[in-house]
């Protein structure tokens, strides 16, 4: 009686503990349950950035010959720079070429003519080939002739064969020599008081009807550039020169002036 009586408290203890376990499972999940939401919010995707443009590949450079000699494209970009460099020295050196001409030609400017010069230059005389200028003129006074020899004495004026040659002033035309010694057709003309002469040379033939001791007046047809006597057929031209005469005026003797300064611009 005992013993049933212990084993129905045992076994009512082990009801009870049974009970409890289950009430102990059922409040652990409804407690996960409370904590745990029905869903989760994903966070919102942050913006893709826009795609910056793919930059256009750099062209490949020119690739070494395997010799190590200059390829085309370098020996190309070389021979650039260096017509480069030669025309900065070009320019400079015409830039330094055109300073020194116009320094020089002050200078000129501020020194006063020769007695003689500076006389024959206020008559204001006719530039002797028709059509040029002044500022076309080149002073040839000291050029060297004859291999050294000699001093030009006189300037050379370029003009085109057969131009008009003009009388520089009034005057007698005191000579119409053919001149062996290489001025070939030639005029000598003396100036109204007869204390100069003007030498035109290498003529290509008189004006019609030209004739010793007639008198000329300032602008008067004479002769033709040509290129008789020992100048150049390729360059023909007027040599013109101006003498001062002594006592017994002798046309082809005289002290040389310089006619460049006569015209100078």
């Amino acid at each position: 009686m005992a013993r049933r009586r212990r084993a129905g408290t045992l076994g009512q203890a082990l009801g009870w503990f049974a009970v409890l376990g289950l009430l102990l499972l059922g409040a652990t999940y409804a407690l996960r349950r409370a904590e745990a939401p029905f869903w989760v919010e994903r966070p919102a995707s942050a913006p893709t950035p826009p795609r910056a443009p793919a930059s256009q590949p750099a062209p490949p450079a020119p690739a070494p010959s395997a010799d190590g000699t200059p390829t085309a494209a370098e020996a190309a970009d070389k021979a650039k720079r260096e017509a480069d460099a030669r025309a900065r020295d070009a320019a400079s050196a015409a830039r330094d070429a055109a300073s020194q001409a116009a320094e020089a030609a002050r200078a000129s400017d501020a020194r006063p003519l020769p007695e003689d010069t500076a006389r024959l230059a206020a008559r204001q005389l006719t530039l002797p080939v028709q059509g040029v200028l002044p500022a076309q003129l080149r002073d040839t006074y000291t050029d060297a002739r004859a291999s050294g020899a000699r001093r030009h004495d006189a300037i050379d004026i370029m003009a085109a064969e057969g131009t008009p040659v003009l009388a520089v002033e009034d005057g007698r035309i005191a000579k119409l020599f053919w001149s062996a010694g290489g001025g070939g057709t030639t005029i000598y003309q003396f100036d109204p008081s007869e204390q100069y002469a003007y030498y035109y040379a290498h003529l290509q033939r008189y004006a019609d009807g030209l004739k010793e001791g007639q008198m000329l007046k300032r602008g008067q047809l004479i002769g033709y550039v040509g290129h008789t006597g020992n100048a150049s057929a390729d360059a023909p031209h007027l040599h013109f020169a101006v003498f001062k005469l002594g006592p017994d005026k002798r046309w082809w003797k005289g002290e040389a002036l310089n006619p460049y300064p006569l015209w100078r611009p």
